[in-house]
């Protein structure tokens, strides 16, 4: 098929990391690399991801994030910080200089719309930040920053020491959070860098699928990159 960008982002791409992983030997090959299998080990029994979602974020820090330039990693709903150590693993092997940080309120989700979203304020809150931080420090990654608050309080705070961002993982699950989180970050992005929502095709969270259709299909008209196994976009467009 064609290679080119086409609308904004590049099928091309999106087909060889989605349908590689769904009906390919993406699997096998994660599971025979030594980084992968690394960071999996160093993530185990911190993550909720499916092994599909953090195959996904491997192929873009490993083949993909470098054609962008310089840039960081930001994530957007912690928990317990697995997938911000699987990321900040595979950055430090793979990306010199590259930080990932991680925002979350380390106390469980803010005031939900219940008309909406399924969660409620306080689900996920079982987190201690110290023994988490204390564990990152033992593992030596010192490129993972974890940002504790609430993302309306923390994220403009954050975003002049951002600097660029080439993957933004928005992880949140809510309307409200992955409405805000994308919006404001939108303008440290790198160009073409990448946007992946982790939840609006996990059954309880509705939330999060009607912030992707209301802001990046309908008002910012972003066609998605790839929709297994989580939705990819390019912003700015390519």
């Amino acid at each position: 098929m064609d290679k080119n960008p086409r609308n904004g982002r590049n099928p091309f791409e999106g087909y060889v990391r989605g349908c590689g992983i769904q009906f390919g030997n993406i699997p096998q090959l994660c599971d025979a690399d030594p980084d992968f299998r690394t960071a999996i080990q160093l993530a185990q029994g911190r993550t909720m991801l499916h092994p599909a979602n953090l195959m996904n974020l491997f192929m873009l820090i490993k083949f993909y994030l470098a054609q962008l330039g310089p840039g960081n990693i930001v994530e957007f709903g912690s928990y317990q910080g697995g997938s911000a150590i699987f990321m900040a693993y595979l950055a430090r092997r793979l990306l010199p200089n590259v930080n990932v940080y991680s925002f979350d309120t380390f106390e469980g989700m803010p005031p939900t719309d219940r008309k909406i979203d399924i969660h409620q304020a306080g689900d996920f809150k079982q987190v201690n930040l110290v023994a988490l931080r204390d564990y990152v420090a033992e593992i030596g990654l010192s490129n993972l920053h974890f940002i504790e608050g609430q993302f309306e309080d923390s994220l403009p705070k954050s975003l002049p020491s951002l600097g660029a961002v080439t993957l933004a993982h928005i992880d949140c699950d809510i309307y409200s959070a992955v409405a805000y989180t994308y919006d404001t970050i939108k303008p440290v992005m790198a160009p073409g860098g990448y946007i992946v929502l982790d939840d609006p095709q996990i059954s309880t969270c509705l939330g999060a699928m009607e912030a992707m259709e209301e802001l990046l299909i309908r008002r910012d008209g972003l066609h998605a990159e790839q929709a297994y196994p989580q939705p990819v976009f390019r912003y700015p467009p390519i």
